[in-house]
């Protein structure tokens, strides 16, 4: 337990977990929203409430704020914490586009705050272990990535009109952490192609997707993603990071080299333990992690980070990440092929 005082902006399911974990680690100087029924919360755990992060940031002595709210909201309350030289912690996506991302990434470094963008997968220590894995040489040279995220959301969560519009399905709302990840395990994606479609629904917003991925270290990549789909393959059931979703012993994704190949996160490794050939037996093997909540581990990691430690995930990072998802996008959209400017 530290003794930094921590405010946290927006009080929905996210917020309330940072509040939570901000309670137990620091001390929770605030919970910040409008609604109401946050006063109630706030007072549940000890804190103050107020309905504006203005008089928050007025009324309450800070050493860093969490920004987890709708992601139209985060660069303005980004920036006003920025303004006072405050560390904060912005829930992915860093903005809801790339160019108001790329202006926040800016006004920080002149500042010289750091920023941590909230893709807490990274946190996750089987993600260290297969980084390390990948660094060490043990895979070899990366030549293929495939990742899957296939689940089925029920017909209520389209229930919210916003929902059923452009930039509300799961290639901006779910696959930015999956592409995060493959890009902090894999390198940065040079270029980008894709397919969509939302004919199972028949929403304005994708159900479907299908997307080349081209590394800039030369490797290939496939992923899947639908929420139509009645399967387990997706990090949100293998993982096991969310205990609201069930948790299957299966991988989501699978990372091949001209040594041996990984798959995530069920941590296995083949690979032919005489000459490779696929003539000769293949074996494989199951590397140790340790297990330990990512959101907390995250939430560790941002106390530090207002203790001058640099960011795991920086605004650059975060950034990159949204730069390849509106990439995606805009493929799926137009059937070309898309570079990313380096």
């Amino acid at each position: 337990m530290t003794d930094l005082s921590i405010a946290v902006v927006g009080a929905g399911l996210v917020g309330r977990r940072h509040a939570e974990l901000i309670a137990r680690h620091a001390s929770l100087a605030a919970l910040v929203d409008p609604a109401p029924v946050t006063a109630d919360l706030a007072s549940a755990l000890g804190t103050r409430h107020f309905a504006t992060l203005e008089d928050c940031l007025d009324g309450t002595s800070l050493d860093g704020v969490i920004v987890a709210t709708p992601n139209q909201l985060h660069v303005a309350h980004a920036r006003a914490c920025i303004e006072r030289n405050l560390p904060v912690l912005i829930e992915k996506p860093i903005a809801d586009n790339s160019d108001s991302a790329a202006g926040l990434v800016a006004f920080a470094a002149e500042k010289s705050v750091p920023i941590l963008v909230g893709h807490h997968r990274r946190h996750n220590p089987l993600i260290a272990a297969a980084r390390s894995i990948i660094a060490a040489g043990q895979l070899g040279d990366i030549v293929a990535i495939n990742g899957q995220f296939w689940l089925y959301k029920p017909d209520d969560y389209y229930s919210q009109a916003w929902r059923r519009q452009k930039g509300a399905g799961p290639v901006f709302i779910n696959l930015i952490h999956d592409i995060d990840l493959l890009r902090h395990l894999c390198g940065d994606i040079l270029a980008v192609q894709a397919m969509q479609s939302g004919k199972t629904r028949g929403f304005d917003v994708e159900d479907t997707a299908a997307i080349l991925l081209e590394f800039e270290s030369g490797a290939l990549g496939t992923f899947s993603v639908s929420d139509t789909v009645v399967a387990p393959w997706s990090w949100e059931f293998t993982a096991g990071e969310n205990p609201a979703y069930p948790n299957v012993a299966t991988s989501a994704y699978q990372i091949g080299g001209t040594r041996a190949s990984l798959s995530l996160p069920d941590m296995v490794v083949w690979k032919h333990p005489e000459a490779r050939s696929w003539w000769n037996p293949i074996e494989q093997s199951r590397v140790p992690a340790e297990d330990r909540d990512a959101l907390e581990e995250q939430c560790r990691h941002f106390l530090k980070v207002c203790g001058g430690v640099p960011p795991l995930v920086d605004g650059a990072e975060g950034l990159k990440s949204l730069r390849a998802i509106e990439a995606i996008r805009t493929a799926a959209e137009t059937g070309q092929k898309v570079r990313l400017d380096p």
